[in-house]
């Protein structure tokens, strides 16, 4: 870490009042929040010096009044713009799960205990973008606040900032918040990956759903030389680089996988191997068909639906990881 980094580091710390992360609820007390005159606040500075001193030069009393009043203007700003941040309650939201490479989103609740609204707050995590919220009195809202992603497992919420230039944009004021939340980042899906292991499992033609067979109950892969009569076209036509599905109706055998981690090729390594699982994964689940998972040192049963999926793709984000 280069001597800037650890200074900012330093600053950031001591600015939050001690270290990251913080227990919730976080409060925006009047040691927290700092204030600064913005670029159009230091020209109006200049421009009442100026003013002052023609005034003086020439002795203009309306002149004198003016700059007054303007000055009086300034000051009252530095407080009402003072007061949209301070006592501002923080507390963490809800994060969903993302593949690694989009974007995840944490959800702050920002949360306005004064009659008064708080309007014109900007609000961004780490380097993301900032979103613009407003907060009326006694009411509170979530700001979702976008983070890269590059990596699987946990990622912590990056250190928030809270700023104002509201109401003239002469001021601003800011604060730091490091409340403690985090994301879960699945490993991202494997954009070229064998296909699905369907020659391995269970394969007994368990029935999952028996309504008759004309009952469509979900698409499942299309499997080398079946007939085209059952293939999901408009499936196919929305997604044209995606393997073909084909519609299963009641009565149909559902194949029960197994992902074996050992049956990868042994030149993969670990990255990859958990690309191709996910890939095959995410097939199996939007094809509706049911999938175990074997992997060092557990095996997952083969089932389907969400919970499993989800339960899945978690233990593939923090294979290897404390």
């Amino acid at each position: 870490m280069s001597l800037r980094e650890r200074l900012r580091q330093r600053f950031f710390i001591w600015a939050l009042r001690g270290r990251p992360p913080e227990p919730s609820p976080v409060l925006l007390t009047q040691r927290r929040v700092y204030v600064l005159p913005t670029r159009p606040g230091l020209a109006f500075g200049i421009s009442l010096i100026i003013m002052l001193i023609g005034a003086i030069n020439y002795s203009l009393s309306l002149g004198h009044g003016l700059v007054f009043l303007l000055a009086g203007l300034g000051i009252s700003t530095i407080l009402a713009t003072f007061r949209n941040l301070v006592h501002l309650r923080i507390e963490p939201g809800h994060a969903e799960p993302v593949f690694a490479g989009d974007p995840a989103l944490f959800g702050l609740i920002l949360r306005n205990t004064r009659d008064t609204g708080r309007p014109q707050l900007r609000v961004w995590a780490g380097d993301g973008p900032p979103i613009v919220v407003d907060i009326p009195g006694n009411d509170s809202i979530e700001a979702l606040l976008p983070v890269d992603t590059r990596r699987r497992g946990w990622l912590s919420l990056p250190r928030v900032t809270l700023e104002t230039v509201y109401p003239l944009g002469l001021i601003r004021t800011w604060a730091y918040a490091a409340p403690a939340q985090r994301c879960l980042i699945y490993p991202a899906p494997a954009a070229e990956a064998p296909p699905l292991p369907t020659g391995n499992g269970d394969q007994q033609g368990r029935l999952r759903q028996n309504k008759g067979n004309d009952d469509f109950i979900g698409l499942r892969n299309h499997q080398a030389g079946e007939s085209l009569q059952h293939v999901a076209w408009k499936a196919a036509a929305r997604q044209p680089d995606a393997p073909l599905l084909a519609k299963q109706f009641g009565g149909e055998s559902a194949l029960s996988l197994y992902f074996d981690w050992d049956a990868l090729p042994p030149d993969l390594d670990v990255e990859q191997r958990l690309s191709i699982l996910v890939r095959w994964i995410c097939d199996a689940h939007r094809a509706g068909m049911a999938w175990g998972l074997r992997m060092p040192p557990l095996q997952l049963e083969p089932d389907s639906g969400d919970a499993h999926f989800h339960r899945s793709l978690k233990i593939l984000a923090l294979h290897g990881q404390s």
